[in-house]
């Protein structure tokens, strides 16, 4: 791995286990065993470093949530647990960069490019939501009216924004499976008023796995 490379390793780990705010660039220097020259020969600072991190990351992420706007994730009954694997997946890609969403406030306060980045990827979030719902209502998986749609997916999105910070808060030190499971069950909650009876027990088994999970961590 180029020494660049290694940089943006590194520094994503420590972002995301010590905090962004917490990390500086002689502790990444130190972490790598190289000198703060050989550092700042390849980022001038620790903006550049957040910067690059973001790219990756927008795009990335980008990536996966436009699936379910150029094509629906399923064409049968199965939707409802094909969006669960879906959302995992979106989720997953969102816990490798968490230090962005447990420090959101003021990373967006202090570098503007992500917090316009950030504004993309919100509004590219609830488009994937909208049109995830939108299937699930044109197959009758789920009956909403327009309004009812319009509130859940707002509702969805800002669970799949903060749930990182929230879990953080309420439970120390759980395990990232269990973390992102759970997210990823909250989501299905807010579908679940709307599933019908066949629909329900994917959401019923989701529920018993997640109560498993738990006994089996405790």
């Amino acid at each position: 791995m180029k020494t660049r490379d290694r940089i943006l390793h590194t520094s994503l780990a420590l972002f995301n286990e010590e905090g962004e705010a917490d990390t500086t660039t002689i502790d990444i220097a130190n972490e790598m065993d190289i000198s703060p020259g050989n550092l700042y020969y390849h980022f001038k600072g620790k903006d550049q470093i957040i910067a690059e991190l973001f790219q990756q990351y927008e795009h990335a992420l980008s990536h996966t949530l436009t699936a379910p706007i150029e094509q629906p994730l399923s064409t049968d009954r199965s939707n409802v647990e094909d969006n669960w694997y879906y959302l995992y997946v979106v989720m997953e890609e969102m816990y490798q960069y968490r230090f962005l969403y447990h420090n959101l406030d003021n990373i967006l306060q202090r570098y503007p490019d992500v917090r316009r980045g950030f504004k993309r990827l919100i509004q590219l979030k609830r488009t994937a939501l909208y049109a995830i719902c939108q299937t699930l209502l044109r197959q009758s998986v789920i009956d909403a009216r327009d309004q009812q749609l319009l509130g859940l997916v707002d509702n969805m999105t800002l669970n799949l924004t903060f749930w990182f910070n929230y879990s953080e808060l309420l439970h120390d030190h759980r395990s990232p499976h269990i973390t992102i499971h759970q997210g990823v069950l909250q989501l299905l909650t807010m579908i679940a008023p709307y599933l019908g009876d066949d629909e329900l027990k994917f959401y019923r088994d989701c529920e018993s796995i997640y109560a498993n999970m738990l006994e089996e961590a405790d």
